[in-house]
């Protein structure tokens, strides 16, 4: 749980928000969160810069229900004006501390902790679009995802010890994994913000665009990794959540029986004719 303060991100809370549209055609909308389906793609978007109870609430709610979702083929995460997310609303926060709130922190066991394991848990590609800032558990969020696609000029920074708190949202697991243990420590003891050039010269974004084509480079890797192996993917992502720790066996059998459950797909079938045909695949997700 944190954030920076406000005034060094200079954010508008209610500035960059989409204007209200009405429900139905594969769109549903919360205070806080929007999510529009379209080609396999759901589409997640935060509407505030700072996370509160309502949009980690709201956020949850709807990765559960993604999740749930077989039509759902790939995510999209994004943010909305200059900011993709800044991490806890500090106003909130404060508040909190000042009416006596008996563990104010206790949200990152209750609401950071669930959010976190809900998206680390989505068997679909995850693409993230940070079109602005990003810092302490809004990094955290973002590199929950598979494939990070940044705006030019994007500020990061882990924030976290700059108001005097250790890290959560499994920050610094992710750093150690993309970034080394090294320089992992630097970033977390030292959380001065840095650019998301500076992001993808580390590995921690994948594409650095213009920030008015950050959403369509994004949605188009996402609609992309929708049309595609969707069971293959899913085998992936299982190997890679413990690619890391596994011993060397372990990996193999895993992969071992992964493979034999994918290579029953109807995917894998088409792909392996289609290539004896010398035409291109037509994937269906099954």
């Amino acid at each position: 749980m944190t954030g920076t303060e406000r005034d060094k991100v200079a954010l508008d809370d209610g500035g960059g928000r989409r204007p209200p549209t009405e429900p139905g055609g594969g769109t549903t909308m919360s205070e806080t969160v929007t999510r529009e389906d379209a080609g396999g793609v759901a589409t997640l978007t935060l509407l505030r810069p700072g996370l509160t109870h309502d949009s980690r609430r709201d956020l949850l709610a709807a990765v559960q229900a993604v999740a749930a979702d077989e039509s759902v083929r790939a995510v999209l995460l994004t943010g909305t004006g200059r900011a993709f997310c800044v991490g806890q609303d500090l106003g909130e926060h404060l508040a909190e501390m000042q009416g006596g709130a008996p563990a104010p922190l206790s949200v990152v066991e209750h609401e950071y902790n669930p959010l976190v394991l809900a998206l680390a848990a989505l068997r679909v590609p995850v693409v993230v679009a940070v079109n602005g800032a990003c810092a302490g558990a809004g990094l955290g969020i973002a590199l929950a995802g598979d494939i990070r696609v940044a705006a030019a000029g994007a500020k990061f920074t882990t924030a976290f010890t700059g108001i005097g708190l250790s890290s959560d949202s499994a920050l610094a697991a992710r750093l150690v994994h993309t970034v080394g243990g090294s320089r992992a420590a630097e970033l977390l003891l030292f959380p001065e913000p840095f650019l998301a050039e500076k992001a993808a010269e580390w590995g921690l974004v994948h594409r650095v665009v213009a920030a008015e084509q950050v959403l369509a480079e994004a949605r188009g890797l996402a609609e992309r990794l929708a049309a595609g192996p969707t069971a293959a993917y899913r085998a992936v992502k299982t190997v890679l959540a413990t690619a890391a720790t596994d011993s060397l066996a372990d990996t193999l059998a895993l992969e071992g029986r992964l493979q034999a459950e994918v290579g029953q797909s109807a995917d894998h079938r088409e792909a392996v004719e289609a290539f004896l045909a010398k035409r291109p695949p037509v994937f269906t997700g099954r």
